[in-house]
């Protein structure tokens, strides 16, 4: 018998996510229920420092644990309509034949020769769109990712690594990142994104890491196509249909990118002066897709053919985001969410400053798999944080960007985060495949992210 590798027992990600939901309901038996109290500050609600306690058990039944599946979806419909949207209009896209030319142009441009540094650039670009512009807000960017890396002679999983993990590095050690430092400066109470230089040199190096990590897979990838860890996935759609010499952009092909971009910059203006979320976002992916089938004169018949088809593409992913939220439930039911931050927080205190640092990152991570929301966990973790990091002598700051980078990186291989079950399911990607690539370089921005911990708390890492 041959010896199977560690990610030869990794299940299928629905059989995982459901084994975490299992694992959420258990654990309402073994941990005490408790809860800390809470206030509402700017309409949303803040843990009380100081304010935990215990509470009567109340474990799930077995019946609750399958009710909170369709909980799950309910919580995280705005995700799943994203999802279903960015679909149908990429699959407009698709249909038009607008992306694959346009890309087609530039790689026959730039030249195939250059393909490193174009994954170089493409790394740092959907880098950019995580530091400055959200997480889920890029969901649309990620196919022209994959038909950028097969044209380039890449994989599904170089595109998911162009798109996916960088923009997952940005947006998780973004200096100016709302969700995780603004949030957690306004808890802090320290100016909103102090600090950034430490920050932004960090974010810089991630960014740097992930970058040499996806070259790295192409030239292996480049050498022998074999060592493909995506083979088997079908890339239709995305794949180059004819020689590059053979790609212009007709006026036809013009007009959708220009509308695309057009939607982009709508999109953009909508966020950062109306704050626009999720909800809007997806509304002007279906006014896009309607342009786009206005463009290509489709008739009644063939709109409802490409919508249903672009649907059956992306539903798998879109469940999968339903399935993750109903781990979140399942814990908030059995109220063991807060006793877990409690006693991870408490036993802190009794470790050396540097290793409470490092601890207190660690800990970050492994509440982001209770609470994937990056806000969520700021309002729910660092009001006992920040008076704990205080007790053993850690400056505000360092706590904050304990808290952001434990957060951050852990994004990169949490199931119960559905914006990146989301954006590998139109990638096409396993996420069991997804760990097995990106599990190393994971370790690594851990290794580094806790090193710049240890700085910040040697500098006595201040407001600015």
């Amino acid at each position: 018998m041959t010896k199977r590798s560690w990610y030869q027992y990794i299940p299928h990600p629905l059989v995982m996510l459901f084994g975490m939901l299992m694992a959420a309901v258990l654990i309402g038996y073994i941990v005490p229920a408790g809860e800390f109290e809470r206030i509402v500050v700017e309409g949303r609600e803040r843990v009380v420092a100081g304010s935990f306690h215990f509470i009567p058990p109340s474990p799930l039944s077995l019946m609750d644990m399958f009710v909170a599946i369709p909980a799950g979806f309910k919580i995280a419909n705005d995700i799943i309509f994203i999802v279903l949207s960015s679909g149908i209009m990429f699959g407009f896209m698709e249909e038009s034949g607008a992306v694959e030319h346009a890309i087609g142009t530039l790689v026959r441009k730039l030249g195939v020769k250059r393909k490193y540094l174009i994954v170089w650039i493409m790394t740092f670009v959907f880098g950019a769109l995580g530091i400055f512009v959200g997480y889920e807000n890029n969901i649309a960017m990620v196919p022209m990712a994959c038909v950028l890396s097969l044209a380039l002679g890449g994989d599904l999983m170089l595109a998911a690594g162009i798109s996916v993990g960088a923009i997952t590095v940005g947006f998780g050690l973004s200096p100016f990142n709302p969700y995780t430092i603004g949030t957690g400066h306004k808890i802090a109470e320290l100016p909103l994104f102090s600090g950034a230089i430490l920050r932004s040199v960090l974010c810089l190096t991630g960014l740097s890491f992930m970058s040499w990590y996806n070259v790295r897979y192409f030239k292996r990838l480049s050498i022998d196509p074999d060592f493909s860890l995506v083979r088997d996935v079908d890339t239709s759609g995305f794949a180059l249909s004819k020689p590059l010499e053979q790609y212009t952009m007709s006026r036809k092909h013009s007009w959708i990118i220009i509308g695309f971009v057009f939607s982009l910059g709508i999109i953009l203006f909508g966020v950062f002066v109306h704050h626009w979320f999720i909800n809007q976002i997806s509304a002007v992916f279906c006014l896009l897709a309607i342009f786009i089938a206005v463009i290509n004169k489709h008739n009644t018949n063939e709109i409802g053919i490409i919508a249903l088809n672009a649907v059956a593409k992306v539903a798998p992913g879109a469940f999968m985001v339903g399935m993750a939220a109903s781990i979140k439930v399942a814990l908030d039911q059995g109220h063991v969410s807060d006793t877990i931050a409690y006693f991870l927080s408490d036993s802190l205190t009794h470790l050396p400053l540097i290793i409470s640092a490092a601890a207190m990152t660690i800990t970050q991570a492994c509440m982001n798999f209770v609470i994937p929301s990056g806000s969520g966990q700021a309002l729910a973790t660092l009001p006992v944080m920040i008076p704990v990091g205080e007790v053993i002598g850690m400056t505000r700051q360092t706590t904050v960007l304990a808290f952001q980078v434990g957060d951050g990186v852990s994004n990169l291989i949490n199931p119960s985060l559905g914006g990146i079950v989301a954006m590998l399911a139109l990638c096409r990607i396993p996420f069991d495949r997804w760990l097995r690539f990106i599990l190393p370089l994971t370790g690594i921005l851990m290794l580094i992210s806790l090193l710049f911990v240890v700085i910040s708390v040697l500098i006595h890492y201040g407001p600015f």
